[in-house]
C-alpha cells in the first residue's frame, strides 16, 4: 500500500464572501486612480504651461514674411524668466533679448492681449525711421526680414503724438515734429523697456503707435510652428482641407 503518511492536506477554501469582489469598492478605488492620474496630468500641464513652453496662434499679418496667420507656435517661456503665477516674481532668465528676437508680449494698451513683433530696440538706444529704414545709434539697418507692401505710402496719425515725450533734444522746436510711419524719431528707449515692430512694416501696429514694451510684460521667444492653415471662411472645415504642410516643425527666426 502507498504510504500517506507524507502527503499535504489541501488548503482550506476561502470563505465565498471573501472570494466575491465588493462592486462599490472595486468603483470607488477606480475613480481614486483615474482622479489621481487627472490630477497630476493637470499639475503637469500647469507647471509646462507657466514654466516651460505654451501655445500661441498667429492672429494677424503684422508678421508677414516670417509668420502667418494661422501658424501655430510654441513658445518658449524659460528663456527671458517665465513669471510665478500669482506672485509677479519671474525665474532667473537664462539669457536677455537681443536685437532681431522674436517676442511675444502682453501688450501694454491691454495686457489680456498677446501680442508677437521683433525686437529693434534695447534700453538706451537712439532710434528713428528715415523713409522706411529703421536707425538705430546712427547707423541705417539691414534688415532682412523687413516686408514693404506699400512703400509708396506714408500714412500720419494721431498715435505717434507719445513720442514727443521720448524725443532727443534737438534745437528743433517740437512744435515742428510731425511723425508719420515712416519717417519719426530719434527717440531713446527707456530703462527696463523694449522698441518692436512688426516684420510687415506697412501693416503693423506696434511700438510706433502706442510705445515702449516694459520688460516685465515679456512672456517668452517662440520656438517652432507646430501646426499651420490658410484661414478661408469659405471653406468648409478649413483647418483640415488647408494645411500648410510645408511649414509644420519650421523653426522661428
Amino acid at each position: 500500500m502507498p504510504d500517506d503518511s507524507l502527503a499535504v492536506p489541501p488548503e482550506p477554501s476561502p470563505p465565498r464572501a471573501a472570494r466575491r469582489r465588493n462592486p462599490a469598492l472595486s468603483l470607488l478605488r477606480g475613480l481614486f486612480e483615474w482622479a489621481k492620474s487627472l490630477s497630476l496630468a493637470l499639475l503637469l500641464f500647469v507647471l509646462v504651461r507657466s514654466f516651460l513652453v505654451e501655445a500661441f496662434k498667429i492672429p494677424s499679418g503684422s508678421m508677414e514674411g516670417t509668420l502667418l496667420v494661422g501658424d501655430f507656435l510654441l513658445v518658449n517661456k524659460m528663456v527671458y524668466g517665465a513669471e510665478v503665477p500669482f506672485t509677479g516674481k519671474r525665474l532667473p532668465a537664462v539669457q536677455r533679448p537681443e536685437y532681431g528676437d522674436i517676442l511675444v508680449f502682453q501688450w501694454p494698451v491691454d495686457p489680456s492681449k498677446n501680442l508677437v513683433k521683433r525686437l529693434v530696440g534695447l534700453p538706451g538706444d537712439t532710434l528713428a525711421m528715415e523713409k522706411g529704414v529703421l536707425v538705430r545709434n546712427g547707423a541705417r539697418q539691414q534688415e532682412r526680414y523687413a516686408l514693404h507692401t506699400e512703400p509708396d505710402a506714408d500714412p500720419a496719425a494721431d498715435d505717434f503724438h507719445w513720442q514727443r515725450s521720448f524725443l532727443v533734444r534737438r534745437a528743433i522746436a517740437l512744435p515742428a515734429y510731425h511723425p508719420s510711419r515712416n519717417n519719426w524719431g530719434p527717440l531713446v528707449v527707456p530703462p527696463r523697456s523694449f522698441f518692436v515692430l512688426g516684420d510687415n512694416r506697412d501693416n503693423s501696429l506696434d511700438s510706433r503707435y502706442w510705445g515702449f514694451v516694459p520688460d516685465s510684460l515679456v512672456r517668452g521667444r517662440p520656438m517652432i510652428v507646430y501646426y499651420s492653415y490658410a484661414p478661408d471662411s469659405a471653406a468648409t472645415l478649413d483647418w483640415l482641407t488647408r494645411i500648410r504642410w510645408h511649414r509644420l516643425g519650421e523653426h522661428v527666426r
